[in-house]
């Protein structure tokens, strides 16, 4: 079935509101939100992870469309914080990603073919970082890679993560510290 050119141009609010009575039309959310959120599943997670995750991801989104706040004009915020919670359950997987980077040097979606961003001084491909990521709470890590390769707002982590604004806030600046502090002591080894 073809989506109407008309779904593909209102936001997003309105086409969670028109998918109660005409499913097909969430299609138009995947399309347009799917590709950012792979490529950051992918990031936290590799590839094998990511293709589960998003699919969950927008299962559960389908699921419970019927409450989705339709002041929200833009799901991004929604849909990453679905992620974040079945991301979270994955805790270990995101370990291991990890470990494997920095024991190889190379992000393991890129071993399988995958390019993860187009350039190597990126906080995905960076080895001390990764160790840094590592050394984070699961929450700090949360808030921090949404901000940073989700790039959504202080307000929109709020949403996606069902905290405060100023929770946000300081979880950042405290994995900010955390980082540039491991970053620093790794700086410091021969």
């Amino acid at each position: 079935m073809t989506i109407p050119r008309e779904a593909v141009e209102v936001d997003d609010a309105i086409l969670i509101e028109r998918s109660l009575n005409e499913p097909e039309i969430f299609a138009t959310l995947f399309d347009r939100h799917a590709p950012l959120l792979h490529r950051y599943v992918t990031r936290r997670l590799g590839p094998s992870e990511a293709e589960d995750v998003v699919a969950d991801t927008f299962l559960a989104a389908f699921q419970q469309r019927g409450g989705y706040d339709r002041r929200r004009s833009d799901a991004r915020p929604w849909l990453y914080g679905i992620a974040s919670n079945l991301i979270g359950r994955r805790r270990r997987a995101e370990m291991s990603l990890y470990r494997a980077y920095v024991r190889s040097g190379v992000h393991p979606a890129e071993r399988s073919g995958f390019q993860v961003e187009d350039g190597v001084n990126t906080l995905a491909v960076n080895r001390p970082l990764a160790l840094a990521l590592m050394e984070l709470s699961p929450a700090d890590r949360d808030v921090l890679l949404l901000v940073a390769w989700a790039e959504l707002s202080y307000q929109e982590v709020a949403d996606a993560l069902a905290i405060p604004p100023g929770t946000v806030a300081s979880r950042l600046n405290r994995a900010r510290l955390r980082i540039r502090q491991a970053l620093s002591r790794q700086g410091d080894r021969p």
